[in-house]
């Protein structure tokens, strides 16, 4: 028996845990791919799979719809993956542990993958019910998005005979998105020479921050563990000398990080002095976060006295002054749409290797000229410190459409259903409705969803009845002409 069995509808709740049963990381999608390549060849229907694992399922007409426009129902297959420090979980090959709670679904101690399995779910539910009628459908699961829209990027659109897309990878109930930010991501590679050192060996942390995505919670003024160490390192070095052996925070570019180390060697006798810097700086943290992020945390582990491999004196002051002089967060905001982030950086990850350390940045702009500006300047500052800056997955903004019919039937049909009027607006996260557009003539494409609370984050839930009511709507836009 199902741990989500009785929950309503039945059957998206039945393939979501189906989906959960398989690991869906990105970069480790072929299995759901191939899940859902069995469950289309299953039922007879037409289904396509590229060297990426993109699937696309065509599902003809049903019974007087047969002149109806197709549609494009599109969401990804892949999720982002991350486990609270003391969960015991392999996301390469365990499923996820599901569970129910009130009007609340979520995976203990993981993140849930609702973003974006519960889309996969309602497109499997859909396909699999004869009952439900609808004009051709063209179902299309794409991966690696987390990563950079790869598959997106990658997907052959030749077999697609649709124009009218609605993506269902939002998770706002009442929010009909038509417009995103376009992005890339950048790895700003720093080279280093190491030496031998010896002292204290001491670790350096930065953690309980609540972190997210950094598209949506981006302008919530929550910490970056990575910029908050690097602030504390710098604050450190005016108590006492220390010689830096790794740094390393966050798992995602896309995601804020919440927790981020240093490992260092210290004079043994500033031991005491480094205890007093870092409760003095938790205090600071404490207070300037208290209401953004209450739970940030600052400690300093102090070991024994050791000889270590450490980074020389340069390769030290070079990446303190890179992650100090490169920007972080907010750039700019829309004139155009009040709330509405323009431009944005997350540094998500960084890394220290044998010969370098690595800075992965996840990059937004609605305003293609303003990305290429602030790429470039992180380029400079780079190159200033000696480092080396690469852009990967860049994907086009997703821009508004003045005149959309999908979108004025979906506000007709959400009046109808729910007696409101949804709210409208464009968003800085990155959907793939903006490279399906450059592949796409004259696309016209609303995205949509239930109520999903802290994505890309292991507090993700989906909300029950919110799933229960987006279907009904699904179904309802299904029926237009």
């Amino acid at each position: 028996m199902g741990v989500l069995q009785g929950l309503e509808p039945e059957s998206v709740w039945k393939y979501f845990e189906e989906l959960c049963s398989i690991p869906h990381g990105s970069h480790n999608e072929k299995a759901v791919s191939d899940y859902c390549v069995a469950f289309a060849k299953a039922r007879g229907l037409e289904v396509y799979q590229d060297d990426a694992w993109n699937v696309v399922i065509i599902k003809e007409a049903s019974a007087g719809y047969e002149d109806a426009e197709p549609l494009i129902l599109q969401g990804h297959l892949d999720m982002v993956c991350e486990k609270k420090p003391d969960c015991d979980f392999d996301f390469k090959k365990d499923g996820l542990r599901l569970r129910a709670d009130g009007d609340y679904v979520y995976a203990e101690g993981t993140t849930l993958g609702g973003d974006d399995g519960i889309a996969v779910a309602y497109g499997l539910a859909i396909l699999d019910d004869d009952r439900i009628v609808h004009p051709r459908l063209e179902v299309v699961f794409t991966t690696c998005e987390e990563v950079g829209m790869e598959g997106a990027a990658a997907l052959d659109v030749s077999m697609l005979k649709g124009r009218t897309v609605l993506n269902l990878d939002s998770e706002e109930e009442g929010t009909l998105l038509v417009g995103c930010a376009g992005g890339c991501s950048a790895a700003i590679r720093l080279p280093v020479r190491r030496t031998k050192g010896r002292g204290v060996h001491v670790c350096l942390t930065v953690e309980g921050l609540q972190g997210g995505h950094s598209g949506v919670e981006i302008d919530k003024g929550r910490g970056n563990a990575n910029m908050l160490l690097a602030r504390g390192l710098a604050g450190l070095r005016e108590v006492s000398d220390f010689l830096l052996i790794s740094v390393a925070g966050g798992q995602k570019d896309n995601a804020i990080p919440r927790e981020s180390r240093a490992k260092l060697l210290i004079p043994s006798d500033k031991t005491a002095a480094a205890e007093e810097f870092c409760r003095a700086y938790d205090a600071v943290l404490k207070k300037e976060y208290a209401a953004a992020d209450p739970g940030v945390t600052v400690r300093l582990e102090v070991q024994e006295e050791q000889e270590s491999e450490v980074l020389d004196e340069a390769s030290s002051r070079k990446i303190a002054a890179l992650l100090l002089s490169l920007p972080n967060g907010v750039q700019a905001v829309s004139r155009d749409m009040e709330g509405l982030v323009e431009t944005s950086l997350n540094l998500g990850i960084l890394e220290t290797g044998k010969d370098e350390i690595l800075l992965r940045y996840s990059v937004r702009s609605s305003v293609e000229t303003a990305k290429s500006w602030l790429t470039e300047k992180m380029g400079l500052i780079a190159e200033f410190c000696g480092g080396t800056t690469e852009l990967q997955g860049n994907y086009p903004a997703w821009e508004y459409r003045r005149d959309s019919g999908l979108r004025e039937d979906m506000v007709r049909i959400y009046k109808q259903m729910f007696g409101a009027e949804p709210e409208v607006k464009t968003i800085h996260a990155g959907l793939e409705c903006g490279i399906l557009a450059s592949k796409i003539p004259d696309m016209d494409c609303v995205s949509m969803g239930p109520d999903m609370l802290n994505i890309h984050t292991t507090e993700e839930k989906a909300c029950i009845s919110s799933v229960e009511r987006m279907w009904n709507y699904i179904l309802e836009i299904l029926k237009r002409k």
